[in-house]
């Protein structure tokens, strides 16, 4: 073959390619919009065989024909482009495989035209909300206040105090700011006060009342040390 000649078969090959991923690159685009994503691919069945259209962020990715017989070629790719006669023996079913995937698109209409957008109401957390930040807020505000106690007598920026109530740890982490956090259950346990999310309703039920126990143990805590402080003779 001339050079002449095989360039201008090439030429025609890369023309043809383009239109075709322009073309394909729609319907890769609807294809995306009807399955709802971003990234998928779907196959179309031919008289002839199959086509298979795969896309990425919304754009087309490769278009394929698998002949049955023979092998299959990739008309469009991020690869080498194809060969001419491959792509010539595709495109002459390039028509049915949109055919198909016409069909597959009108398959899909009206499914959705008896489904109700008549929803139950809402029930707003309002009062459930409203009671826990309550209770939360009561909380932290003790803590904050035996943070900067525990601050006066320690004298640090940070520190932590634990207690035992009912055999089980509470841990409170303080620093400057306040209360750092209020752990019960060790270091796997739950947290009452953090600077996450805040703990369920039912373990805000099981544990409040014991934050009494805890705030008791505190007040001993301080009682054993003016105790112990009252014995120091200058």
């Amino acid at each position: 073959m001339d050079p002449d000649d095989a360039a201008a078969v090439a030429d025609r090959r890369d023309e043809l390619v383009a239109a075709v991923r322009d073309h394909a690159g729609r319907i890769a685009y609807e294809l995306a919009r009807l399955k709802g994503g971003d990234y998928g691919q779907a196959t179309v069945e031919t008289d002839r065989g199959e086509w298979t259209v795969k896309y990425e962020g919304g754009d087309l990715s490769y278009l394929r024909f698998d002949p049955g017989r023979g092998s299959e070629v990739y008309v469009v790719s991020t690869k080498q482009p194809p060969e001419p006669e491959p792509l010539a023996d595709a495109l002459t079913d390039y028509d049915a495989f949109v055919s198909g995937f016409n069909d597959y698109v009108a398959s899909h209409e009206g499914v959705l035209d008896d489904v109700s957008t008549e929803f139950p109401e809402v029930t707003t957390t309002d009062g459930v909300v409203g009671e826990r930040d309550r209770v939360l807020g009561r909380i932290r505000d003790v803590c904050d206040r035996i943070a900067r106690e525990l601050q006066r007598y320690e004298g640090g920026d940070y520190g932590t105090f634990t207690e035992r109530v009912a055999g089980t740890r509470w841990e409170l982490k303080w620093d400057r700011d306040g209360a750092s956090y209020l752990r019960v259950g060790g270091s796997s346990g739950l947290y009452l006060l953090s600077q996450y999310e805040p703990p369920s309703a039912d373990d805000i039920r099981e544990y409040a009342p014991q934050f009494r126990e805890f705030v008791r143990a505190y007040n001993d805590h301080v009682e054993e040390l003016e105790s112990d402080l009252g014995t120091v003779e200058l």
